[in-house]
């Protein structure tokens, strides 16, 4: 099972099929796990802020696909830009397509369903319940004895916490008895700013947080002007 398509299952309300974020956040959170995933596998490296603080890059270091779709596309969407490039280009680059090839994986193994209908009768919808949750309860027991009871965590587990951070889910996801949403965002901050898989994990996990933030941050300034 991929990084993201673990985001896609956490970010998906296993009854209504729904995701449990915007649309600005979800699109960046699956796009921040493939590149996760793809630095985990030595294919890319993300390094510090360029000239004039232009953020983090991502640059190609081993082109060889690794024999997954999903992670073989985004590779050679990063592979097609000029070297190194700004990792939030990179993030938005990522995004098109990757929600849709995620659910139809899952559709394929019957982990979700896909579900469509009509909104006032005119309008198609559709949406992805679970059809096997038993992958997803396991995660995200598993998570939570990393963010509530300490327990050791691989880095898999802390990027999947940094992410969730990242779209603040954390303490929707892992509520707990006698912990605040507070001290839950405080405890998965800081899984999220230890030394993740190495230097280049947490640069491109912060990275996806960065980008994640400035659309926020560019939505609500458009809806701030349009009011």
């Amino acid at each position: 099972m991929l990084i993201a398509e673990d985001v896609l299952l956490l970010l998906t309300d296993d009854r209504t099929g729904k995701p449990v974020v915007d649309s600005t956040r979800l699109p960046l959170a699956l796009a921040g796990a493939a590149l996760v995933e793809l630095v985990l596998a030595n294919r890319v490296a993300v390094t510090d802020g360029g000239r004039w603080g232009s953020g983090p890059r991502v640059a190609v270091v081993d082109p060889t696909p690794l024999g997954d779709r999903v992670l073989d596309e985004a590779l050679a969407r990063i592979r097609g830009r000029r070297q190194p490039v700004a990792a939030t280009t990179v993030l938005n680059a990522l995004t098109k397509g990757l929600a849709d090839a995620l659910r139809k994986r899952l559709v394929e193994r019957g982990i979700l369903r896909a579900e469509e209908g009509r909104v006032l009768s005119i309008f198609p919808t559709r949406v992805w319940p679970a059809a096997d949750s038993r992958h997803e309860q396991a995660l995200r027991s598993q998570l939570w004895d990393v963010v509530v009871r300490g327990r050791p965590a691989s880095d898999r587990d802390l990027c999947l916490v940094a992410l969730l951070h990242a779209v603040d889910q954390v303490p929707k996801q892992f509520a707990a008895d006698g912990m605040t949403a507070k001290q839950l965002r405080e405890r998965a901050k800081a899984l999220a700013a230890g030394n993740v898989g190495g230097d280049a994990v947490r640069r491109a996990i912060e990275a996806a947080n960065a980008a994640i933030m400035a659309s926020i941050t560019a939505a609500s300034a458009v809806a701030v002007t349009s009011g």
